[in-house]
């Protein structure tokens, strides 16, 4: 489907009769725009060259009672046009911004940030443009052409016909900018896009910039694609620096003929001055179309580039579909892995997990230890259904992930990430982003089993405090205990904790560890950890290397193997 049509189809169509209202006062004041010279033909004529003074004041009045209200005509449609590509660009925004929530994590592995936010922002900005200014001006122009032509053959056809001489060379130039200008304006929106993008990393790295004093480098590393946004603007401003100036002079010389060949039909009496006089009034309604032509061109290609891009992120199919949660019996909590494989869709070479195959009941906690990389993460990310397995089945109360619905799934999980993230909000909100229906004394309820409750009292407002962005002024085990507040507030059915608790002193793990305890009774919780003091009380331990397991078991268990478990433990227990 073409881009423009897919756009009235989906965006303009239900606000058609706003659209059909503006366009017909489009045509009442581009034929109001009729009556000017010929109200100055009649002057000239009947009061310059007749003499007849009495009419001269009536076509005065006339003149100045349409110029109003053509002014006033001019407002109203302008500001009809106005507020339904408001509406139009707001829906559109909306649907960008449910687009971005339905994605699974390959896409936002695959698109740059900079990118998704030059589609929500730029280029809509630019549809907006189109809708409320291209849309009536091509209108608009296209009447002014019509009726200048049907007024201009009506004076005068052969005087008309001269005029056509330069035509076919505005049409003919008017296409080779078409052409040559269009590649322009798409590699003008992918330089803006990566300038965004190294923006936005710039934004969200700046302690890591300043840290390592690296700011010349980013400086400079941003300089460079900034130059290179600059020569793509030139490039697109060279097009058009070879091809307006000639379909502007090629406008002008209109004006020079209607001059030389009108005076010389007046001269031999082929027609009168106030003829000559209407024939130029309506020259600007034939000359300014030609002049427009180039930039409409122009703001017509740059929209178009804008629109494939947005339709390109809103025809994307997300890998794992997020449909309405329905209601079917709640998830319990039984967790199986059968024989299961994943590798990462754009490496298919490494296999992050090999044959993982466990299984676990509601009550039960699970510990998952393993190296750096040995797929940890990766393994309790497909219990939540962000990635697929490539190989093998995870059944969750028995039943394939890929069956459940896959909102409801992850309504029954509560996840506490490795990369804790904290919103622009107070304390609180942030806590029961899992549950906004939960009242203070839940809030506080969670909070206490965090270990959280004593140092948000201590803050400013305590749980009125506005938490900076991505949780700037908190340190990272404070994150950590309001990030595990959030997700027991949930009271899910299967607990995922990814090194929850790295950043907090061994006390304090201590402490919530005794807490999660008494929360986990009928949770199935999984633990991911580097210390063995994490996981050790755990009814099962997994330890991963490359993905695969090489050892399971207890604690008791594992100690008994003198195996990769029980080193890690000695060793960790030793430089206590």
């Amino acid at each position: 489907m073409d881009v423009m049509h897919w756009l009235w189809k989906n965006y303009v169509r239900p606000h058609r009769m706003k659209m059909v209202a503006a366009m017909f006062l489009v045509m009442v004041t581009s034929a109001l725009a009729v009556t000017g010279p010929l109200i100055v033909g009649h002057i000239v004529d009947e009061v310059l060259e007749g003499g007849n003074l009495d009419v001269l004041m009536p076509l005065l009045i006339a003149m100045v009672a349409i110029m109003f209200i053509r002014m006033t005509i001019v407002w109203c449609f302008r500001m009809i046009f106005e507020t339904f590509s408001q509406d139009a660009t707001c829906a559109m925004r909306r649907d960008l911004y449910v687009k971005l929530h339905e994605m699974d994590f390959d896409y936002f592995s695959a698109n740059k940030v900079g990118d998704i936010m030059a589609k929500m922002t730029g280029d809509v900005e630019t549809v907006r443009h189109f809708i409320a200014w291209v849309v009536y001006s091509l209108f608009e122009n296209f009447m002014w052409l019509s009726l200048s032509l049907i007024m201009l053959i009506r004076i005068n056809v052969p005087l008309t016909l001269s005029l056509s001489l330069v035509a076919p060379i505005l049409g003919f130039y008017a296409v080779r900018l078409v052409k040559e200008v269009r590649p322009t304006f798409a590699d003008i929106r992918e330089s803006f896009s990566t300038l965004n993008s190294v923006v936005a990393e710039n934004i969200g790295g700046n302690r890591v910039v300043k840290a390592f004093a690296r700011e010349d480098y980013e400086v400079e590393k941003f300089q460079k694609q900034n130059l290179d946004f600059r020569e793509k603007n030139l490039i697109s401003a060279g097009v058009w620096a070879k091809y307006l100036p000639v379909l502007d002079g090629l406008s002008s010389m209109l004006g020079g003929i209607v001059i030389l060949v009108g005076g010389l039909f007046v001269i031999n009496g082929y027609m009168t001055v106030g003829d000559l006089v209407i024939f130029n009034g309506y020259l600007w309604m034939l000359a300014v179309p030609m002049r427009m032509f180039g930039w409409l061109l122009n703001d017509f290609q740059r929209s178009r580039a804008s629109l494939e891009k947005i339709k390109e992120m809103l025809d994307v199919k997300p890998k794992i579909p997020l449909e309405a949660i329905q209601t079917t019996e709640a998830i319990k909590g039984f967790v199986e892995f059968k024989n299961v494989s994943f590798h990462f869709e754009d490496d298919d070479r490494v296999a992050v997990l090999k044959n993982v195959s466990f299984k676990t009941k509601p009550g039960e906690t699970v510990g998952i230890l393993g190296e750096t990389g040995s797929g940890k993460s990766t393994l309790v990310s497909l219990i939540s259904r962000f990635y697929d397995a490539v190989d093998g089945e995870v059944l969750v109360d028995g039943k394939n992930v890929k069956t459940w619905n896959t909102r409801q799934l992850r309504d029954a999980i509560s996840t506490v990430m490795q990369d804790v993230f904290l919103f622009s909000d107070t304390t609180a909100a942030n806590i029961a982003f899992s549950n906004t229906s939960a009242d203070m004394s839940q809030v506080k309820h969670v909070a206490k089993l965090a270990d959280a409750h004593h140092f948000i009292e201590a803050l400013s407002d305590g749980y009125d405090t506005i938490i900076g962005e991505r949780g700037t002024g908190l340190s990272g085990g404070q994150k950590q205990r309001l990030s595990l507040a959030r997700a027991l507030l949930k009271d899910p059915s299967i607990l995922i904790l990814d090194d929850t608790t790295s950043a907090v002193d061994m006390e304090t793990e201590y402490k919530i560890q005794q807490d999660l305890q008494k929360v986990g009774v009928n949770k199935t919780t999984f633990i991911i950890a580097h210390r063995v003091s994490s996981v050790k009380d755990a009814d099962l331990i997994l330890v991963l290397n490359k993905g695969e397991i090489i050892e399971r078991g207890t604690h008791d268990t594992l100690m008994a193997k003198s195996g990769y478990y029980a080193t890690v433990y000695n060793e960790q227990i030793g430089t206590q």
